[in-house]
């Protein structure tokens, strides 16, 4: 399962070279240092009223497991858009660090991501890729996009960290894949 994981990874990183490459535009840059927390999140959306997401809505369980790979793949994103002044990749250190610290708790989300599918009837790929192609959109367009996948990373790998689902994706984009919490009852 992890060697699966593995070829999946290398494979979405090779996509998203690709995709990141930007012929004539300015080059996404290293950002500052900053103290690790976990106050790096964009804004999220509101949710629509709960009576309209009740029949397809997420539990507290189902969402830990969708938010945890989205961390996952937007790291992978900023890890390959955020590039030091001589174009070096920024992140790579960082994320191979990230990668070894969770590596158990990926392999498992990914076995219960899979179980999440089943029941939510959600294409494992085609959610791994929405997120990775909506946050590459990001990076022309937020000025942080650098500094928050700098602050996520610092942030995963501080020893006050514990767990995947203490590490909140710098983007929600839950709302808009129309993933969103069952409301409370």
């Amino acid at each position: 399962m992890i060697k699966m994981l593995s070829q999946a990874t290398i494979l979405m990183a090779g996509v998203l070279a690709l995709g990141a490459c930007t012929l004539g535009q300015a080059k996404t840059a290293a950002p500052v240092a900053k103290a690790a927390a976990a106050d790096y999140q964009a804004p999220v959306p509101p949710s629509p009223p709960a009576g309209n997401t009740r029949a397809y809505c997420y539990n507290a369980a189902d969402l830990a497991v969708v938010r945890a790979r989205m961390v996952q793949q937007e790291l992978v994103v900023a890890t390959l858009q955020c590039q030091n002044p001589g174009g070096s990749r920024a992140f790579e250190g960082l994320y191979a660090s990230f990668i070894g610290k969770y590596q158990t708790e990926l392999g498992s989300n990914s076995r219960s991501l899979t179980q999440v599918a089943r029941r939510k009837r959600l294409n494992i790929d085609v959610f791994v890729t929405e997120v990775a192609n909506r946050t590459a959109q990001r990076a022309p367009v937020d000025r942080e996009f650098c500094s928050r996948g700098k602050r996520a990373l610092d942030w995963a790998l501080d020893p006050k960290v514990s767990s995947l689902n203490q590490v909140p994706p710098p983007y929600d984009l839950g709302p808009e894949m129309n993933i969103f919490a069952c409301p409370a009852q």
